[in-house]
């Protein structure tokens, strides 16, 4: 068998390959890069799902980042049990193959419970006392200290939200490296969020300094990773999930479901309203470009469907057929599908009055909250020391007092400046492959479903 290692690297785009990135540019030129066909929609738990099950959402089952659980009546995102993903994962394959094969799973989605050899995600703890504490889970359990001991704490506030950094990026690749010197798996798989963050705050405009910055300090871990990949003889291939293309602003989908009469909503104390799906007669779980929208009265898909696609901001919406041409027929799907245009994205937001939002909206929330709501990566602007306010709000909290991290705006959409989730139509915008072995790339574009075997032919193929 061959060692590989694989390095996600999310967002990063042909076009991105460049000047910047000194040590991708050279991997390419050793090996090969070709476009990612990826799946729709293309965000980070279905296309992972799909790169390490070679099958379609409608076969895996991950149909968004989350979805409306029906036999709960209740929307979950972010879950991390891997038992959600459908079909044979490529680990498995591998030790189907040679029983000695064996894999690291670093930080790539659904990281809980799977029969990886070695894993580690992100899983901040919840004391009683409102308190959220950074860290991470593993397994084997004992290898949690044994990160914490070499790295310190996990940066999870660097992970995701206004202060996302380098930071985490670079936590994660460090753990990579200690997991491949001291385990020596056959397959390591690694994580890199790095360019997501102000390619979403940003947008991708490669002439702005501060994305070539991020450009440069995600290269250098790369070349950190494919360095000492390369010197213990492993193969590298280096992917992304999707392509991250311009935005102008959201489209408020459930606001137009609730001023029509679809939307039900539960108020609780101070007149805060809160999503009520099980009472709802129509309802969108929005993620990024695309959201899914649950109707109760299949009668009704019809008339839903004509009010979504004259919303401005849509681009398409499907219907059955539609979600199955696209490979998205699964019961965690919506009776119907709606696709943002190129420059939108689908809002969560529900309420009509920002006075009756609930109290988790203005926060860092992303498993209250029911949709993906990218503004979380900024502060409010009307706060004039932003990093004073929520170091204040958190002193409250250390001292016992109850305090809501309420630093998040609830107006300004228009602070968005990419997104991602439909496919793009320049594929030089989209995903890719970068291979230290040319000759296992196929000639065009490497399809997402077939990242599965391309990988382990990586590993078992001369």
């Amino acid at each position: 068998m061959n060692k590989t290692l694989v390095i996600l690297v999310v967002g990063l785009a042909p076009n991105m390959v460049g000047t910047h990135t000194p040590n991708l540019v050279a991997l390419a030129k050793r090996g090969a890069m070709r476009p990612l066909n990826t799946v729709t929609p293309a965000v980070t738990c279905t296309v992972q799902s799909t790169l390490v099950t070679g099958l379609t959402p409608a076969e895996h089952g991950i149909v968004a980042n989350g979805w409306y659980f029906r036999d709960l009546s209740e929307v979950w995102l972010w879950r991390q049990s891997n038992r959600l993903v459908g079909g044979e994962k490529i680990w498995d394959a591998g030790k189907a193959r040679n029983p000695d094969f064996s894999c690291a799973k670093m930080f790539w989605w659904y990281n809980m419970y799977s029969s990886a050899d070695w894993s580690a995600t992100p899983r901040p703890m919840y004391p009683a006392d409102g308190r959220k504490i950074p860290d991470h889970y593993t397994y084997p359990a004992d290898l949690h200290d044994e990160l914490d001991a070499k790295l310190g704490q996990f940066p999870l506030f660097t992970f995701w939200g206004p202060v996302a950094d380098i930071t985490s990026s670079d936590w994660i690749a460090k753990s990579t490296l200690h997991i491949m010197e001291t385990r020596d798996p056959t397959l390591t798989l690694t994580y890199l969020p790095h360019l997501d963050y102000n390619l979403q705050r940003l947008g991708p405009d490669l002439s702005h300094p501060r994305i070539q910055q991020d450009l440069e300090e995600i290269d250098t871990l790369c070349g950190e990773l494919i360095d000492a990949a390369e010197r213990d003889g492993r193969r590298v291939i280096v992917v992304s999930e999707y392509g991250i293309t311009p935005t102008t602003d959201a489209v408020h989908i459930n606001r137009a479901l609730r001023k029509a009469g679809h939307v039900a909503v539960r108020v609780e104390e101070h007149g805060r309203e809160q999503l009520d799906p099980g009472a709802s007669q129509a309802f969108a779980v929005a993620d990024h470009q695309l959201a899914h929208v649950y109707i109760q009265d299949p009668a009704k898909i019809a008339e839903i469907k004509a009010l979504l696609e004259g919303l401005d901001g849509v681009e398409s919406v499907w219907d059955a057929e539609g979600i199955e041409a696209n490979g998205l027929a699964h019961p965690n799907a919506g009776e119907l599908v709606a696709i943002a245009k190129p420059d939108r994205w689908f809002s969560y937001y529900y309420w009509l009055d920002d006075s009756r939002a609930p109290d988790y909206a203005r926060t860092v929330d992303i498993h209250r909250k029911p949709g993906y709501d990218p503004v979380e990566l900024f502060f409010d602007p009307k706060i004039k020391r932003p990093k004073l306010a929520a170091g204040w709000r958190v002193g409250k909290r250390k001292l016992g007092m109850r305090q809501l991290l309420d630093v998040i705006s609830l107006k300004d959409t228009q602070l968005v400046k990419g997104s991602h989730g439909r496919i793009t139509d320049d594929p030089n915008d989209g995903p890719l492959v970068i291979s230290s072995q040319a000759n296992l790339m196929p000639e065009g574009a490497v399809e997402a479903t077939d990242f599965k075997a391309l990988t382990l032919a990586h590993v078992f193929e001369d």
